[in-house]
């Protein structure tokens, strides 16, 4: 599945391409994704030209203006006439074509702009969906409830310490937990812990102050790094431009059950927690 790491770095991808372009078609091949591809989508969207992407968590919010000067540039200053909300789901990705590329097989809606770049929704699984926001995309119930980002400076030690008191869930289904931060999935969430020394099964209320602070800088670390080497090489995954991400490469213990650690040596052990499988290192992780 597509973390937050791939789908900023399919922000990043395909922000260059589609930015300020003007819609001049939208192409929808499978309407029946996880949410149906609104009926409307090209009649809405002709004509009118995209703003400057942004994300929230593992969404995609690419704005829409109605009104604008032919060629010109989006103004920013101005709110967006509506919102494309788009998710990846569990295999979904966006790239960019040129007009004339063949789509392939799972190629599900393309948008075309006047430039002649195609950007292209390919999703085997049909998991992900494209919605049509006309009111303020922050205000939509999936992301009403979103806990920070983890870049964000409003994500830190003292933020995950006091949300943590009293709980009795194990820490890593807890900073797995969108309501306390986003984008902390099974193996960027592993790899923080490992970091920070910490053990996954330890209950989120008896962590520390001084450990939930690093943990905190432990997760901005390990997103940032994923964010610059192109996200993790998941088998469906590939950036805006079709490349792989490479950050698996670097991975210290997530799939690495069975293997010796890179800190101490003593082989890394697999459980299960909140249906998850997790690995971890006994000797370094407390």
């Amino acid at each position: 599945m597509p973390e937050l790491p791939e789908v900023e770095t399919t922000r990043r991808g395909i922000a260059p391409y589609i930015e300020g372009q003007e819609i001049t078609e939208v192409l929808v091949r499978q309407p029946r994704l996880r949410v149906p591809v609104p009926e409307d989508l090209a009649e809405r969207l002709v004509g009118a030209q995209i703003g400057v992407l942004t994300r929230r968590a593992k969404y995609l919010q690419i704005p829409i203006h109605t009104a604008h000067a032919p060629g010109g540039e989006p103004d920013t200053a101005q709110p967006a006439d509506a919102t494309l909300l788009w998710h990846l789901g569990m295999s979904g990705s966006l790239r960019i074509a040129r007009a004339g590329d063949l789509p392939k097989k799972h190629d599900h809606v393309d948008v075309v702009t006047a430039s002649g770049y195609v950007l292209r929704y390919h999703d085997p699984r049909r998991f992900g969906f494209v919605d049509w926001r006309l009111e303020d995309a922050s205000l939509d119930k999936r992301l009403a409830h979103l806990g920070p980002e983890p870049l964000s400076d409003a994500f830190n030690g003292k933020w995950l310490y006091t949300l943590s008191r009293n709980k009795r869930v194990a820490v890593k289904p807890f900073l797995m937990d969108n309501q306390v931060v986003v984008g902390a999935g099974n193996i960027y969430a592993a790899e923080a812990l490992f970091m920070a020394g910490i053990d996954p099964r330890r209950a989120a209320g008896r962590v520390s102050l001084a450990r939930y602070q690093q943990l905190a800088v432990a997760v901005k670390e390990v997103l940032a790094a994923a964010i610059t080497q192109g996200g993790t090489t998941l088998r469906d995954f590939v950036s805006g431009q079709g490349e792989p991400g490479y950050f698996a490469q670097r991975l210290k213990v997530y799939g690495r059950h069975g293997q010796p650690c890179f800190r101490c040596g003593a082989e890394l052990r697999r459980i299960t927690l909140g249906q998850r499988a997790s690995v971890f290192c006994p000797g370094c992780q407390h």
